[in-house]
């Protein structure tokens, strides 16, 4: 009968079965993203470059919030220390000019991760010995002395004017090239990221979200472990702000500021903190809400602060997690095919029980 049931499900049902809902889910995206381009314009992909590199960046936030269990409310002073490495190192090849060849360019993007795993490292000696509030406020402490520093350095970062002509070479100044070139190394960090919580060190993770007394019980180094994850969170917030200058063409202090930590916040919650990809479908809906609100009306801080509102009261699991309750009753046949019984006796995924 298993068997049966197994061989009615099509694909999609199967990637449910054997790694929950986000598999399907970021399938599906992906192919959505591959036909951005094709769309009449360049507004949809200047959107969806922006949804690339901030769904990366609220990934990178969901490693510690989603799957730490810790909430940080200054993981944008990495986000911002990449993407000022890759401008400082952008201005000194282009001299002034603003001209840069293509190695130069793929220099300058490496150069972003290091440095915000640099700054996590240092971060994150510190802020491990907390958790819960203590941990957050550290964070934000931490992020608010990064941004200071940039903000008042003027003679080394700009300081609140920030570093501007950020051009790419020719090549990538083409709107449709930069996004498939974004595309690219999101899906790259992306999978990198799936590999990482899905492996041994991701379930320690969970086990310290759950329960970290009994994890320390059974000879887990847990902040050895946040320490890591801290870092790992970092870096990957620096491959999106690496990405974010040359798609700006510009760089400014706010970019390390707890306002753009709150937008990964939103994002997270909007798309479901406990599924993987529901950050990045909080940055599709965030990012172009953000772009349609602003063409009718100024008040778009009350625009998503009534969204947060009704996701936090009727939705507390985001918008995946609505998708996933639905497909627990039947409702999308889509994704699989399951009996009465079934829903009775089966065991919940990893995602159902909060990944």
């Amino acid at each position: 009968m298993t068997d049966r049931r197994e061989n009615d499900k099509n694909w999609i049902g199967r990637l449910y079965d054997w790694a929950g809902l986000s598999a399907p889910v970021g399938v599906i995206l992906l192919v959505a993203f591959i036909l951005v381009p094709v769309l009449p314009g360049d507004f949809w992909t200047e959107v969806g470059t922006e949804v690339l590199i901030l769904g990366l960046f609220a990934m990178s936030f969901n490693l510690i919030y989603g799957y730490m269990g810790q909430i940080s409310f200054g993981h944008a002073a990495f986000f911002g220390l990449g993407a000022y490495a890759t401008a400082m190192l952008f201005r000194y090849f282009s001299g002034g000019t603003g001209e840069i060849t293509t190695w130069q360019f793929v220099i300058t993007l490496l150069v972003g991760p290091p440095v915000a795993a640099l700054g996590s490292f240092i971060v994150g000696i510190f802020v491990i010995r907390l958790t819960g509030i203590y941990f957050a406020i550290l964070t934000l402490a931490f992020g608010e002395l990064i941004f200071f520093i940039v903000f008042s350095w003027y003679s080394f970062t700009g300081g609140d004017d920030g570093i501007q002509r950020l051009l790419p070479p020719a090549i990538f100044r083409d709107a449709a090239v930069y996004y498939y070139f974004t595309l690219a190394i999101v899906a790259l960090a992306t999978f990198i990221m799936w590999r990482i919580t899905r492996s041994p060190f991701g379930y320690v993770l969970r086990c310290m979200r759950e329960n970290p007394l009994r994890t320390r019980f059974i000879g887990i180094n847990i902040k050895r472990y946040m320490l890591v994850n801290f870092v790992v969170a970092g870096t990957f917030a620096g491959v999106a702000g690496a990405l974010w200058g040359p798609f700006t063409r510009s760089v400014g202090p706010l970019l390390l500021g707890w306002q753009e930590g709150g937008i990964a916040v939103f994002m997270t919650l909007i798309g479901g903190a406990g599924y993987f990809v529901g950050p990045f479908l909080g940055s599709i809906v965030y990012t172009f809400l953000n772009a349609y609100v602003t063409g009718f009306t100024v008040y778009w801080p009350l625009t998503i602060g009534v969204v947060i509102l009704l996701i936090v009261i009727f939705a507390p699991g985001g918008l995946m997690g609505i998708i996933d309750a639905k497909i627990s009753q039947g409702w999308f046949g889509l994704f699989r095919k399951k009996e009465p019984s079934e829903n009775l006796n089966r065991l919940k995924t990893d995602e159902e029980a909060g990944d």
